[in-house]
């Protein structure tokens, strides 16, 4: 009999393991869509990096990220794609795979690598948020310029799910500001935020002497990040923190 209730109790043991185990593994990143134009990359259970390329001059063809997050059947964009054509695909993978209504657009800055594909998001009446700066700076550039300003943060929701935009400080640009999904524990940094190893890359707008001190800041604010998306190149966790932190320390 004793056998037996031990036996029992072991097994209750292995079923309760087995069952808190999913939640403690990490998320493990996977191409779901690919294209000679957009890649599209599940990151968490509920966020997907979409990656479409922007020609330059000194950097050459560079895969740009932004990000999707979704609930309750509703979507929010981080930066569009870098064509209008790449936002028309991005929008028609999301309608047909995800089955989410678009909310917003948000762009992280002004430059073309968050903002060239804004107009076809427009037509299809997605409302556009940006910091104030970014589009004061779009005008003065002639870029597209997003519809709606806010000043310091903005919060929108996906049901009951707050994603939280907030500029904490100039760094890649005056206008740099990052989002964060807290279902996912993920933060958008843009290229406010380096992938591990990387250069420090284009500076023509930054102020390198705020840079680190704006992402301690960010650093500070979420502590639970678990997953951190930069404007190019790979996702990683809150190292890409630290290492941006490190590469623009003022010497």
């Amino acid at each position: 009999m004793r056998f037996l209730i031990l036996a029992i109790l072991v097994s209750f043991s292995l079923i309760q393991f087995n069952c808190s185990t999913p939640s403690k593994i990490a998320f493990k990143p996977k191409e779901i869509y690919k294209s000679p134009s957009l890649i599209i990359t599940q990151v968490a259970a509920h966020s997907y990096v979409h990656t479409t390329y922007l020609q330059t001059n000194d950097f050459g063809n560079v895969p740009c990220n932004g990000l999707i997050v979704s609930s309750n059947n509703e979507a929010i964009i981080f930066d569009t794609p870098t064509s209008n054509d790449g936002s028309k695909e991005l929008l028609n993978w999301i309608a047909a795979e995800l089955k989410c209504k678009v909310k917003a657009i948000v762009p992280t800055h002004f430059h073309n690598d968050c903002l060239a594909g804004l107009q076809f998001f427009e037509e299809n009446k997605i409302p556009s948020h940006a910091y104030f700066k970014t589009i004061e700076l779009a005008k003065e550039n002639k870029y597209s310029i997003p519809q709606n300003s806010f000043t310091d943060s903005l919060i929108l929701t996906l049901g009951a799910e707050p994603v939280i935009i907030k500029y904490f400080g100039e760094g890649h640009t005056k206008d740099n500001v990052v989002g964060y999904f807290q279902a996912d524990n993920i933060l958008f940094g843009g290229c406010l935020v380096k992938e591990l190893k990387a250069s420090k890359g284009y500076t023509g707008d930054a102020n390198l002497s705020a840079w680190s001190n704006t992402v301690s800041k960010i650093k500070a604010a979420y502590p639970l990040i678990k997953t951190v998306v930069p404007g190019h190149g790979k996702e990683g966790n809150s190292k890409l923190l630290d290492y941006t932190i490190k590469l623009f320390e003022p010497k």
